[in-house]
């Protein structure tokens, strides 16, 4: 409807096609507990007006087209699963009339665009009740003051007083939503990183781009060190069902997380940086080939990417290890002697996906490496005499 302005009337007869015959809500929810997921943001109403549940607000509705209540149907599969609910809502709607555009352009239509708008926020959170979370979208053209965004919230409070909000109808909400970069608020406050799985947000049958479980794996990093959450998308095809793809990785990353990745992803994990010149306060880390390095007070944990065989040499480490070990295979033998550590990997290791290595130390962990054969005895910069074009820290 935005791009190819499509009128209401051509939705409509896309409508009457809609027929997901395969959407499945307790398979949704199950791979998303086996991906080690939290809570789930399900999508009721976009931008284009189409409503995924039965409302008695507009025929244009899922109930209507194919009879069913896909967000009844999300809701109670994942209260039974012990799932977190959240409810993603669009407060623009190019479907109902007068539109967004109108209630720009004219003061009495925007008094029954909002009007609308306020109805069917409190129609959805009577209908479903309890959620967590009210995640709304789409707030062009108007700022808070136009949405009336503190009486928008406190209304829908009256319903569940509970409800967190997130901050896209002009107001900063309870928590931020950076969309394509993982990046904390500064100063901090509670945020999720909303990201997806390849490069759209909606099933698109061109769109090969997947991330891979790596890539996912990194986020999930990123938004642990910045002690916020990921909130990755999942576009469910035509028909209903999940791509394949995007159910291998989830899954792969869930039994990242089962083997031992739960325990970066706990409050307090740090990556270890480092500067290439001479040191600087706070330079506790390093670059390594089988993957980066974090720590949680006296451990150090190597999330290895790039296992290297039966053996795996770490030099630079300015404490003694009291003990190696993965959640899988438990403790692992090792020994330190003249700046060297070296543990013995077992074969099936090597199988493993990202395993986490977990290095329990005499005190808080550092590393300190050069670009040389060995640490001089003098003055010297640890990699890079000039400012580098290389960022060691990526």
């Amino acid at each position: 409807m935005n791009r190819e302005q499509r009128t209401p009337a051509e939705m409509d007869e896309v409508a009457s096609r809609f027929n997901p015959v395969n959407f499945d809500a307790e398979a949704l929810c199950d791979l998303a507990i086996s991906g080690g997921m939290k809570y789930i943001v399900f999508t009721t109403m976009h931008h284009d007006g189409f409503r995924m549940y039965d409302t008695k607000l507009s025929q244009h509705n899922a109930m209507k087209c194919c009879g069913r209540d896909f967000v009844r149907e999300v809701v109670e599969a994942a209260r039974a699963r012990g799932l977190k609910i959240g409810l993603y809502h669009s407060l623009n709607n190019w479907y109902d009339q007068p539109d967004a555009v109108a209630a720009l352009e004219n003061k009495a239509d925007y008094e029954i665009f909002i009007n609308h708008t306020f109805q069917r926020l409190k129609e959805l959170l009577t209908l479903f009740n309890p959620i967590d979370i009210m995640w709304y979208d789409g707030w062009w053209p108007f700022n808070s003051l136009q949405w009336k965004a503190v009486e928008m919230n406190e209304e829908l409070r009256k319903i569940q007083p509970h409800l967190i909000f997130n901050g896209r109808n002009g107001l900063p909400g309870d928590f931020g939503t950076p969309e394509n970069h993982i990046t904390a608020p500064n100063p901090w406050r509670p945020w999720e990183a909303c990201m997806t799985l390849n490069d759209h947000w909606g099933f698109h049958r061109s769109d090969h781009n997947w991330k891979s479980p790596n890539e996912v794996v990194k986020m999930l990093m990123l938004c642990a060190i910045g002690q916020g959450n990921l909130l990755l998308n999942v576009g469910p095809d035509g028909t209903g069902a999940v791509p394949e793809e995007s159910g291998r990785i989830i899954r792969k990353v869930g039994k990242w997380i089962q083997d031992g990745g739960d325990e970066l992803l706990l409050p307090g994990i740090e990556k270890l940086p480092f500067a290439p010149g001479l040191r600087e306060a706070g330079d506790r880390g390093d670059w390594d080939p089988a993957g980066p390095f974090y720590a949680r007070g006296n451990t150090l944990y190597q999330l290895m990417f790039f296992q290297p065989g039966n053996r795996h040499v770490l030099t630079g480490l300015e404490c003694q290890v009291k003990e190696v070990s993965t959640k899988v295979f438990g403790s692992l033998p090792f020994k330190q002697e003249n700046g060297r550590l070296e543990i013995e990997l077992p074969e099936e290791l090597g199988k493993a996906f990202a395993p986490v290595l977990r290095l329990e130390c005499s005190q808080p962990p550092s590393i300190y490496r050069t670009g040389g054969l060995r640490v001089p005895k003098c003055p010297h910069p640890r990699y890079d005499p000039l400012p580098p074009d290389i960022d060691y820290n990526a």
